[in-house]
């Protein structure tokens, strides 16, 4: 891939670019600023672009939601601190960035830190934009039944924070359901999201973790790159099989748990996101009976994971962003 860098550190540019010069990726070109790097993507668009978030005048977030509107292109957050820049992170993911890594740094032996990390997230990327769909989908206008339900599994990767927060963030705090969100997201961040998103919803928000047992009223959060699913015992759980699967953690494979072990009602949900996954996943839960809802093609920042749900079937209904919390109250009304 032909790499940009957009990084205002210049201990930061010189390692990243080396790393870069070591494999078999080059380095495209390199912006200090925010509106330099929107100049340089104008004239030269790379394949993918390193975009750290702190930076004087436009900040990253600022700088990707520019580039999204005017030329596309594929954003990893490349970030020195993941706890400082958290909310900014996930603004960033929530205005098209595909995933995010800390900058690696040379340690006092002069061995680089965080060099395997990021080229992982490299490998990750360049797998997920082969998977990329381009065909368009029919939107369906099925009438919506009422069902009822005790949980609400989310899926969502590319845009998705910001979309997730907007579904959750107008549900009440006594919501008779449990929330899943199942958000490709590195480990590392995933903390920083479920705090983040903490803060948009009256809900409970927690990081999912191996034995719990869901409870209405509070959203759990997968959390690490491992997948997440819905065991045998009725509870979630992590699980390092199924390696094959790029994404982590995976949509499918928690929406497939869903389909062999779930036994309550139900509500599936897939959002934003570069790729396929979980629309395979969604179209087992619906020809169960579970009613789907997928985002449609106007409100996400990448149309292609509610795109290929559409494309089979998977979804009942395809709605815009700022319908889908009102669906969800809507079947939710008669559940006991």
């Amino acid at each position: 891939m032909r790499i940009a860098i957009v990084n205002d550190k210049p201990m930061a540019i010189d390692l990243l670019s080396n790393i870069i010069g070591s494999s078999p990726h080059s380095v495209a070109w390199i912006a200090s600023n925010g509106c330099d790097a929107i100049t340089q993507c104008a004239g030269d668009l790379p394949d993918l672009i390193l975009m750290e978030m702190v930076m004087p005048g436009m900040s990253g977030v600022e700088v990707t939601k520019s580039i999204a509107a005017a030329t596309p292109c594929p954003v990893l957050v490349v970030t020195a601190s993941v706890t400082e820049s958290a909310s900014m992170v996930f603004d960033a993911m929530g205005a098209g960035a595909l995933d995010a890594v800390e900058t690696p740094i040379i340690n006092a032996d002069g061995v680089i830190q965080g060099k395997e990390e990021f080229f992982t997230k490299l490998r990750r990327i360049e797998k997920l934009l082969g998977l990329a769909n381009s065909a368009t989908a029919r939107v369906a206008d099925i009438a919506m039944p009422m069902v009822k339900t005790n949980l609400l599994a989310i899926g969502s990767s590319t845009g998705g924070p910001n979309a997730v927060a907007q579904v959750v963030k107008s549900l009440p705090a006594d919501f008779p359901a449990a929330i899943v969100v199942i958000q490709h997201v590195d480990e590392a961040f995933a903390g920083g999201f479920a705090e983040w998103l903490s803060t948009q919803t009256a809900l409970g928000v927690k990081i999912a973790k191996n034995g719990d047992k869901l409870k209405h009223g509070t959203i759990y959060v997968a959390s690490t790159n491992n997948h997440l699913i819905y065991d045998a015992t009725g509870r979630l759980k992590y699980t390092d099989q199924h390696q094959e699967v790029v994404y982590r953690p995976s949509v499918d494979v928690f929406f497939n748990s869903l389909d062999e072990r779930w036994k309550g009602n139900m509500l599936a949900v897939l959002l934003t996101g570069m790729g396929k996954d979980g629309a395979k996943g969604l179209l087992r839960l619906r020809k169960k009976g579970v009613y789907t809802i997928a985002q449609n093609e106007e409100t996400c920042a990448v149309y292609g994971m509610p795109r290929a749900a559409a494309e089979i079937g998977a979804a009942e209904t395809i709605q815009p962003l700022e319908n889908i919390s009102q669906v969800i109250k809507q079947q939710m009304k008669n559940l006991k």
